[in-house]
């Protein structure tokens, strides 16, 4: 009897997108909600998941157990039936309570965008201290969010067996994660050490730091290519590049400058996430000069320039020096194919009309505007000698 074969191919999770469409985003951030849901689509595809449904509620703010209203969580739970979707995630971060509930309702893995994103990180990060600073993010998300994980483990009620010393697995699962947390966060203090012993010796050298900031997937890394030769890895994907890159690089004039790339920001990161990442964000307290780099071309760009300077004002660095980079330029509409540097550079001059001084139009693609960064790095840093 011949025996059936079965399929070894991975199959990618099967998700639904769920966002609330509030007043008060828009008005405070101008994110529109299917702006944000496209972007935790790429988030999910990055993540290796598909996404095979959306749906979106208007409310003033989200419901305190169940995120959404009756109707659309039943609306959810009757789209399982055609949609055959094994997770839900939310596109805000859910509350401990709202997860346990939703996914006693949904009957299905629950998640938000917080996870998908520290699933990410955790995929793209390379060097011990990348993993060090994911390891700890994801255990302080995980540590309120056990309480309910492990109940079919814990004895209730009185009785037989039930009386002594005993303890619960999840009272044994958080003392574990808690000093899982203190042990992280001592190694992370090992490595900042280090770090600020590479960062006195630059010091005595004198040598000044330029520091690339920018929302994910703007093109800090190909940017940093492009300018230093470095063997860095180049996607078009969100976080493709998660652990800090240092390079030294020749400005006009020989004057030596050491050029970083740290990790992309990205919209509804929590200050916890942030935080996890102190030891590669100190990298940004010690640099001389700030280089925004922005994606011209991603028509929500205004919004994407808004999350960096939010993130750079909570980390107190927002007044440091600047340099303003619109990348991309050869994806924006009407430039053609043939255009060279000079006419690309005349043509497009009028979008830095009436914009902050300090502002360089480049393409690393077509390597358009790479002299000019370099000479407004050169003068910059001169000015502030």
């Amino acid at each position: 009897m011949k025996k059936a074969s079965h399929s070894t191919s991975h199959q990618s999770e099967r998700g639904v997108l769920v966002a609330l469409d509030l007043a008060t985003t828009r008005t405070t951030s101008g994110w529109d909600s299917q702006d944000s849901l496209d972007e935790l689509e790429n988030l999910v595809k990055t993540a290796g998941g598909t996404v095979v449904g959306r749906l979106t509620q208007r409310l003033p703010k989200p419901l305190k157990t169940t995120y959404l209203g009756k109707g659309k969580l039943e609306e959810l739970v009757e789209l399982k039936q055609s949609l055959n979707y094994e997770t839900v995630i939310f596109d805000d971060e859910l509350s401990p309570l709202q997860q346990r509930v939703l996914e006693a309702t949904l009957q299905v893995k629950v998640i938000d965008r917080v996870a998908v994103i520290l699933d990410i990180f955790a995929k793209h990060a390379e060097t011990r201290e990348g993993r060090l600073q994911v390891e700890l993010a994801q255990h302080e998300y995980l540590l309120p969010r056990l309480a309910g994980q492990w109940s079919h483990l814990e004895r209730l009620g009185a009785g037989i067996g039930t009386r002594g010393p005993g303890e619960s697995q999840l009272e044994t699962d958080r003392r574990l994660i808690q000093r899982k947390i203190v042990t992280l966060k001592h190694k992370l203090d090992d490595v900042s050490n280090q770090r600020e012993l590479y960062r006195s010796n630059r010091r005595r050298q004198g040598i000044p730091v330029v520091a690339l900031v920018g929302y994910t997937n703007s093109g800090k890394s190909s940017l940093l290519k492009a300018l230093t030769k470095a063997d860095v890895i180049v996607q078009d994907k969100i976080f493709a590049t998660l652990d800090p890159t240092t390079r030294r690089i020749s400005l006009p004039g020989n004057r030596q400058v050491l050029l970083t790339d740290t990790v992309g920001f990205i919209n509804k990161l929590p200050p916890a996430v942030v935080n996890a990442f102190n030891a590669t964000l100190e990298e940004l307290q010690e640099a001389s000069i700030i280089v925004h780099v922005i994606d011209i071309a991603a028509h929500n760009a205004p919004e994407h320039c808004q999350t960096v300077e939010s993130v750079l004002s909570d980390l107190k660095i927002s007044q440091k020096p600047r340099i303003t980079v619109y990348n991309k330029i050869d994806l924006l509409p009407g430039v053609a194919g043939d255009w060279d540097e000079a006419k690309a550079l005349n043509e497009l001059s009028a979008i830095v009309s009436n914009r902050p001084d300090n502002t360089v139009l480049t393409s690393t693609v077509k390597r358009w505007g790479l002299s000019d960064l370099m000479e407004t790095i050169a003068a910059l840093i001169s000015s502030d000698e």
